[in-house]
């Protein structure tokens, strides 16, 4: 059997299961937003609930040790200028990615911004441990806050491509974000239930993963599994996309560090 003969019906098979999760009765419009922690057992609920259970916890761990440390050629730490992180870190990863001196930053780009220019330190590669866990530790001072990204004359640019890209039909399988975590979100596809795909709760320890990963490693891997072209880890299109999913969320309070399967 040749390569497009299996292409071919790997597509069929896709488009097959797609149709007959579409069968069932769609989810109302109005339901209002669902995180993806609604979907899990009870013992995985238990397990993001619980900082003694929860494996991401050592990661919010290293990230108070890393945020003390002084670094770089500046011989500062995180704390030199920003002092204790549960009062100034309040807050802050409710409102990223944001527009910063008129560039759209994620959360890991300004973390590594305040390295160079602040340290004197090097850049940290995405899913880096010591990156990983300086946004854990970060996004844990604003656990249970509502996501506060908003559309402003600033952004309004970034958004819409974050929202086209969310939109638009890609890769082999030509299947867009919005058709499964829209379209179909609530149905099941290979029986796993289709979550709405908001990004609250990252970063997470998924347990596919064995480790802790960011929103980008996340979409990477949806782009993987529709056969197209993955956005690179700090590309503008990958922040415009972050930035939309955090708008599209806004409201929903942050669960990050989460636990997902």
């Amino acid at each position: 059997m040749s390569v497009a003969t299996i292409l071919r019906l790997a597509i069929c098979c896709c488009s097959l299961l797609l149709a007959a999760s579409n069968s069932a009765a769609a989810p109302d419009a109005t339901n209002k937003k669902q995180s993806s922690y609604e979907l899990m057992s009870p013992e995985n609920k238990a397990m993001q609930d619980d900082p003694s259970l929860n494996p991401a916890m050592f990661w919010v761990a290293e990230g108070e040790s890393l945020w003390q440390a002084k670094s770089g050629s500046k011989n500062v730490a995180c704390t030199s200028c920003h002092g204790d992180a549960k009062k100034s870190m309040r807050g802050v990863a409710t409102q990223f990615p944001k527009m910063i001196k008129g560039k759209l930053q994620t959360l890991e780009g300004q973390i590594n911004q305040c390295r160079t220019a602040a340290q004197g330190a090097p850049v940290l590669a995405y899913e880096n441990k010591a990156l990983l866990a300086l946004t854990a530790y970060v996004a844990a001072q604003s656990k249970g806050m509502p996501i506060a990204v908003k559309e402003t004359s600033e952004n309004k640019a970034e958004l819409q491509k974050g929202r086209q890209s969310f939109n638009e039909k890609m890769g082999q399988l030509n299947l867009s974000c919005a058709q499964c975590h829209e379209d179909r979100a609530g149905l099941r596809l290979g029986g796993s239930l289709i979550p709405q795909g908001h990004p609250n709760a990252y970063p997470i320890y998924r347990l596919e993963w064995q480790t802790l990963g960011s929103v980008q490693r996340r979409l990477r891997n949806c782009m993987s599994g529709v056969r197209a072209q993955q956005f690179e880890y700090g590309s503008p299109e990958m922040a415009q996309l972050e930035l939309f999913l955090m708008w599209r969320a806004r409201g929903m309070p942050l669960e990050a560090p989460g636990v997902r399967p």
